[in-house]
């Protein structure tokens, strides 16, 4: 592996919570990086240079990430729609992003799957993140795949959700809310990435990208409300499924609730192990970060 000054990596989805972060931690340690980004959707970028893309597959970002040690695949779609589904995003745009690595020379991808993702699922969300780290596996190239809770930081999606329901004045809990998360904090996230363009112990490997801590929604809630008298309310599991299938501006999507009730918790002691970070609990997170 070339000394990490020399390195030069490329990331998709290089403005969004994860990219951005990661992106800027890399940049710090001297690595050079390339974000690539859908057009129309600014160059808000604090490292390195900006390419634009709709779908991974012009011609002319080749030569853009020719010199490139690793592609961090970071694009996903967490919601569909009629004009954008699951298979077109997760799977179509990892089937571009291996053809241009091959074109570009670049021999190792990074890809962020979802934690729950198996061989035996039969969510669609789920079924098309399978099916992508099948397209990288089978790909011939050298990969890390992480299977990904929620990575929290300032600004994630997790915390702008909780609070918009807190602007409501209301905490809104599908079900029982005993259903578990494992959450893990951002910079950690960009610590074990940087291990894993760095160091060969990461090379072909399936990975929980799990925090130490495993909690509650229920309790979650109460951490993140930090003492603040506001309202947490159990709502009706079929109603909530029922107003996601015919409200799109409904709080929970449909596949907000698959995750959320799926209870995925995976294994950090082999991340912790294989990483040696000191990981932040989700409780340092919600201390010591401003989220909002």
């Amino acid at each position: 592996m070339k000394h990490k000054n020399s390195l030069k990596v490329a990331i998709t989805g290089a403005n969004g919570f994860v990219g951005k972060n990661v992106g800027k931690a890399l940049a710090k340690k001297g690595i050079s990086v390339v974000g690539i980004i859908r057009k129309g959707k600014g160059s808000s970028i604090i490292f390195g240079d900006v390419v634009t893309s709709e779908d991974l597959s012009e011609d002319y970002l080749t030569s853009k990430l020719y010199g490139c040690s690793a592609l961090l695949h970071f694009i996903g779609k967490g919601k569909q729609t009629v004009d954008s589904d699951y298979q077109k995003v997760n799977v179509g745009i990892t089937k571009n992003v291996i053809k241009l690595c091959k074109k570009a020379k670049i021999k190792k991808i990074i890809y962020i799957s979802g934690l729950g993702v198996s061989k035996d699922t039969t969510f669609g969300y789920f079924i098309s993140k399978f099916q992508a780290e099948q397209e990288i596996i089978n790909s011939g190239l050298d990969y890390t795949i992480f299977r990904a809770s929620y990575i929290i930081g300032k600004d994630d999606s997790l915390s702008n959700f909780l609070f918009k329901q807190m602007k409501k004045g209301k905490m809104m809990v599908p079900g029982s809310g005993r259903y578990r998360l494992q959450p893990i904090f951002v910079g950690d996230v960009a610590e074990v990435v940087f291990q894993s363009i760095t160091q060969k112990k990461f090379s072909n490997k399936i990975i929980d990208l799990v925090g130490p801590k495993m909690v509650t929604f229920n309790d979650y809630i109460r951490d993140f409300l930090q003492g603040k008298k506001i309202p947490i309310k159990n709502i009706n599991l079929e109603n909530a499924y029922h107003a996601a299938l015919n409200n799109p501006k409904t709080d929970f999507g449909i596949d907000d609730l698959n995750i959320l009730i799926g209870d995925y918790v995976g294994n950090h002691k082999k991340l912790k192990s294989m990483s040696r970070i000191e990981f932040k609990t989700y409780k340092d997170v919600l201390e010591t970060c401003c989220l909002s």
